[in-house]
């Protein structure tokens, strides 16, 4: 891109050291105030020694961006698993993912331990429709291997035309050896909120990711629920595999069952504009019906804000398995060359002062997922009862109930529901909380 004439190349090192320089300056000088010293100006002066000696000795001639990249890369790869520097392409990708649409399989990553890891599929991607799942440990990429490959750089392998394949080598739990996974690219639109009535008065919100429109979708979701002044006995709000997404959505999505004045999340960094505490505003407030949230190791970041600010306001109860454990917050900043810096700023903390990072939100219920084969339709059948006796007589008195239905279902939701045994054991809880506010056991 830049071997053109030398003077173009002199003035971009030029300048890339003195902005270089610049910034280190001004961060020796804040910390030389605080601390009495520092050795930033030597560092500063090996990166520029060894910029030189590659610009002028290297077998081949070398591009003075590639290689400012590369050492701005290594710099913050060394800092966390989540911090990163951002091409002008890569931000660019990034700023259309927030939106909701991008091209790719549906993956959201992270390094684990050194190894790239799956955090969770987006829901309805072609990640999750070939059965990738959270925790799964991706060793190549078609045949590159991804020990020491940052996360940009997976991402970017893992993107492509529609209709490409890429081929992923999983190694997970359970596995005797690695199996490869070949994935179809297509564009990646996500649904950020779903919804669907399970029984007569109880809903189910599922929220994939938080998207910059995750709160109004969230707001149409409920207004449908309660359409045609349906009361809601209760709600089951599912955050399973939801990676996260924006901190902003992950507060106003809390703000309609929480309190007005009441803190949601806060931040604790090194900078005083990290250090923030997000209360609940005055808004579309719900009902005080009972809510059961979903969780399991792919719930991460935004998705764990929420649930651990309802689990300290006792707003609802946590049920699935033990989450990621991302409590670390993200700063995008643009650059002046359209490229973009990622940099963990801060840590967040529950109402309660809980720092969720590497640990998790702890579920009030441990709920593992089990595959349930049928709906019981069959194992009902076995049973013999007192109608089925030959010569047996009937009631004398007709029950109201039974007029209504000789053989209630139970559950009147649809079969996918029926299938996941954690919903189910949700929507049984939200029941049995109301039988027994009608046994007058539970406040109303």
């Amino acid at each position: 891109m830049f071997k053109g004439s030398k003077f173009k190349k002199t003035t971009l090192f030029v300048t890339t050291v003195a902005l270089l320089t610049l910034v280190i300056a001004f961060g020796v000088q804040r910390r030389c105030a605080a601390q009495g010293g520092g050795n930033d100006y030597q560092s500063i002066e090996l990166f520029t020694d060894v910029l030189a000696i590659v610009k002028k000795s290297y077998v081949e001639e070398v591009d003075t961006k590639k290689l400012v990249y590369g050492a701005i890369n290594g710099m913050l790869s060394s800092l966390d698993p989540h911090s990163s520097f951002m091409p002008p392409e890569t931000y660019k990708e990034m700023k259309i993912d927030t939106k909701g649409a991008f091209g790719g399989l549906g993956i959201e990553i992270t390094v684990k331990e050194g190894i790239l890891t799956v955090i969770s599929p987006i829901e309805d991607t072609p990640a999750f429709k070939a059965g990738i799942k959270a925790g799964d440990q991706i060793l190549k990429i078609d045949d590159k291997y991804t020990k020491d490959l940052t996360i940009t750089d997976a991402v970017k392998r893992m993107r492509g035309v529609k209709g490409t394949k890429v081929t992923l080598t999983i190694m997970r739990e359970g596995f005797d050896k690695t199996k490869e996974f070949v994935l179809e690219r297509d564009i990646i639109q996500v649904k950020s909120v779903k919804y669907k009535v399970l029984d007569d008065g109880y809903g189910y919100v599922r929220i994939s990711q938080f998207q910059e429109k995750t709160d109004d979708d969230l707001e149409k979701a409920l207004q449908a629920l309660q359409a045609d002044k349906k009361v809601l006995k209760g709600l089951v709000l599912d955050l399973r595999n939801d990676p996260g997404g924006l901190l902003d959505q992950a507060v106003r999505v809390c703000e309609h069952f929480v309190p007005e004045g009441k803190l949601i999340v806060y931040t604790e960094g090194r900078e005083k504009d990290s250090q923030m505490r997000f209360t609940s505003r005055k808004s579309h407030k719900q009902g005080e019906y009972p809510i059961v949230v979903l969780i399991n190791s792919g719930s991460a970041s935004a998705s764990e804000i929420v649930a651990g600010c309802l689990q300290d306001h006792k707003r609802a109860v946590i049920m699935g398995t033990q989450s990621f454990g991302k409590g670390s917050v993200q700063t995008i900043i643009p650059l002046s060359d359209n490229s973009g810096l990622r940099l963990t700023t801060a840590r967040y903390y529950t109402p309660s002062g809980r720092s969720i990072q590497a640990k998790g939100i702890t579920p009030d219920i441990v709920a593992e997922r089990i595959e349930i084969a049928s709906t019981g339709e069959k194992r009902e059948g076995m049973h013999i009862r007192e109608k089925d006796l030959e010569n047996h007589f009937e009631s004398d008195k007709k029950d109201a109930q039974d007029e209504k239905t000789a053989k209630p279902a139970p559950y009147k939701t649809d079969e996918m529901i029926k299938s996941d045994s954690q919903v189910l054991r949700a929507l049984d809880l939200l029941k049995g909380w109301e039988i027994l506010k009608t046994m007058g056991k539970l406040p109303s």
